[in-house]
């Protein structure tokens, strides 16, 4: 089932941002990106923890300002849009290190992947034969995969079915032509971030993260000057 679902109770809890809850990406990335830039983002991206962001954003080194927040989210509502057209894929609006929107897809084992297996479906392939059209448009975007598992069987070999789900995910990309330099954090992960709000088979997901390269962010910058 086609979902999407904006994630901004953090947001909304900053007192920079006020009261958020109608706003789209545009807007919260005007707000975050003219708030302490850099240093901010990073401590939003800790507090939104585990799968969430955390560990996304390129290296740049530098604040980022309030009209380079505006021009990537606006990029990652038209992205974040798109993926919501994908069967199967579940859209969340997530925030990378740098304070800047980005999006997270998600998709669960039941259509990616048989009980403690990493050979894709047939499901699988066309809806992420969909999401590589939409990477392909913009090979500015960085890409992070992560495949999670259940809690069925040792440590050891959930963390080796998480992440041959992530590389057979990438790899199916890379043959509908995603280019490979888009592809920064592909991993699997284990026990330690198993979510006890979901069911044993949606733990069983792979999330794909769209943020902001430095070259986005650079041209981002210089659009808005």
């Amino acid at each position: 089932m086609r979902n999407v679902k904006l994630t901004a109770l953090l947001l909304c809890g900053a007192m920079l941002l006020g009261s958020c809850g109608s706003m789209n990406n545009t807007t919260k990335g005007g707000i975050i990106g003219g708030g302490s830039g850099a240093a901010a983002g990073a401590i939003i991206g800790g507090l939104i923890g585990k799968g969430k962001g955390a560990a996304i954003g390129a290296a740049i080194g530098t604040a980022v300002g309030a009209g380079t927040g505006v021009v990537i989210g606006k990029k990652m509502d038209k992205k974040a849009a798109e993926a919501a057209k994908i069967e199967g894929a579940q859209v969340e609006m997530v925030t990378d290190q740098n304070g800047l929107d980005a999006v997270k897809v998600t998709f669960d084992s039941n259509i990616l992947f048989g009980f403690n297996s990493a050979a894709l479906s047939d499901d699988a392939k066309v809806s992420l034969a969909n999401l590589a059209k939409i990477l392909k448009e913009d090979t500015t975007t960085d890409l992070a995969i992560v495949g999670h598992t259940d809690k069925v069987g040792t440590y050891d070999a959930n963390m080796k079915v998480s992440k041959n789900r992530a590389y057979s995910v990438q790899n199916f990309l890379l043959d509908c032509g995603v280019p490979t330099t888009q592809f920064k954090k592909v991993e699997g992960v284990g026990y330690n971030e198993y979510d006890e709000s979901l069911t044993a088979a949606q733990n069983r997901r792979v999330e794909i993260f769209m943020y902001a390269s430095k070259q986005m962010i650079q041209e981002a910058q210089q659009s808005a000057n």
